[in-house]
């Protein structure tokens, strides 16, 4: 895709199986979108305490983790739309389950083995595996072009589920029903959402398989390359665990006073800024590279970050969120194609789950540690931490990586 098409729908030569993977993508990040919201009210409903809730919210993390890590390191011995399949069925019983059972213990193992997703992300069982089927069906010089609209539609799609979400508000306020009824038919869709996944999948072709028909080990050769991305991806998302929505919103009552409506506005556009960002990723990738796109649109967003807590009031905080907002993203589409183009086919579900899964608890430490330094005191701490963390990643991936290119960026090509 040359550098004035990045606007097109879809890049040339997307196949059949990679446009129901899109269409999936969309479909469990909606769903996922009113779930991650409505799970921790549906619990408080239910009348669990914040230690309850919190336990099963962290076994969801926990547990999705661990899957996404074990399916990516057996996903090159079986079937790879098989293993999407098994997937999608997990995600319709867990969504049933959910809405049937209220005990604590039987949701504390549901949450653990299921498919809920409580950061409304990208961190599932489901990611290596579709990562891996688009790559293999799409030319090496589309893949970027191909990433940046899974993620554009991942991000969307989790938007309009976050507005699903008052759904049994309006059906409480409107129609008289239960409030705790009206969310359990918000997990039975969310259960429907998986048998729609599943239909999607079920007609994926035998191209979306491993080309070698002799199982190998989940990483080969590119085992040391994959465990120093995962490392560094960790430290990026350490970072980012110190500016998660919930405590930015935070930073920003405390330092300017912003209402709740004013802040949703602000993190409304901010997102819209980062939903651009992955489409405009493509072209500067295609020019300069996918590391220098990595590491040269994602320093400056940090260097606006770490001037944020300096900003002497709200309209220039804004500003530097919004700079910011339009070029810390471009690094995600451009991140999961360089992923999967400096490994083999087979090694590529372990590459791509190996390399997420850190994230998730990283992400937590970080949030964690930011809560901490929030109730200490008022200056914008995090921010400046979390910038300089994820600063000194891009440095050290330019370092490391810069040399290690994609196929489609040798001489050669």
């Amino acid at each position: 895709m040359t550098g004035d098409e990045w606007w097109r729908l879809l890049p040339p030569g997307t196949s059949g199986d990679a446009l129901r993977v899109l269409a999936a993508r969309g479909v469990r990040a909606f769903a996922d979108g009113f779930v991650a919201l409505l799970l921790p009210i549906y619990l408080v409903e239910l009348g669990f305490n914040s230690l309850a809730i919190g336990a099963i919210v962290a076994s969801t993390l926990i547990g999705t983790a661990l899957l996404t890590l074990w399916v990516g390191l057996i996903a090159n011995r079986h079937s790879r739309r098989i293993l999407l399949l098994a997937a999608s069925v997990l995600m319709a019983a867990t969504g049933v389950a959910f809405a049937t059972i209220t005990a604590f213990w039987p949701l504390l193992i549901i949450a653990f083995v299921g498919t809920i997703n409580p950061t409304s992300g990208d961190a599932s069982v489901f990611q290596p595996l579709e990562q891996t089927v688009l790559t293999q069906t799409i030319a090496a010089r589309q893949r970027t072009a191909l990433f940046a609209r899974y993620s554009v539609i991942g991000s969307l799609a989790g938007a309009a589920g976050v507005l699903a979400a008052a759904i049994p508000d309006i059906a409480v306020a409107s129609y008289g029903f239960d409030r705790v009824t009206a969310i359990r038919a918000m997990f039975l869709a969310y259960g429907l959402f998986g048998v729609v996944s599943l239909i999607l999948f079920r007609p994926l072709s035998s191209a979306v398989e491993a080309e070698s028909e002799t199982p190998k080990a989940p990483l080969g050769q590119s085992r040391r390359l994959v465990y120093g991305l995962a490392a560094l991806f960790g430290m990026d998302s350490f970072g980012t665990g110190f500016l998660v929505q919930s405590l930015l919103a935070l930073w920003l009552y405390q330092t300017f006073q912003v209402s709740v409506t004013a802040t949703a506005a602000i993190l409304f556009w901010s997102g819209v800024c980062s939903a651009i960002s992955y489409l405009i990723a493509v072209p500067i990738a295609e020019r300069f590279g996918l590391i220098n796109t990595m590491v040269f649109t994602h320093l400056p967003s940090n260097v606006f970050l770490v001037l944020i807590p300096f900003a002497p009031d709200l309209t220039i905080a804004v500003g530097l969120l919004m700079a910011r907002s339009a070029l810390s993203q471009m690094d995600v589409p451009t991140r999961a194609s360089y992923v999967m183009a400096v490994v083999s086919p087979e090694e590529r579900p372990a590459a791509a789950s190996v390399t997420s899964v850190p994230k998730t608890f990283a992400w937590a430490t970080g949030s964690i540690i930011s809560g901490y330094l929030l109730t200490l005191s008022g200056f914008g701490w995090p921010l400046l931490i979390g910038g300089a963390i994820k600063a000194a990643y891009d440095i050290l991936l330019l370092i490391k990586f810069r040399q290690i290119r994609p196929p489609e960026e040798r001489p050669e090509a």
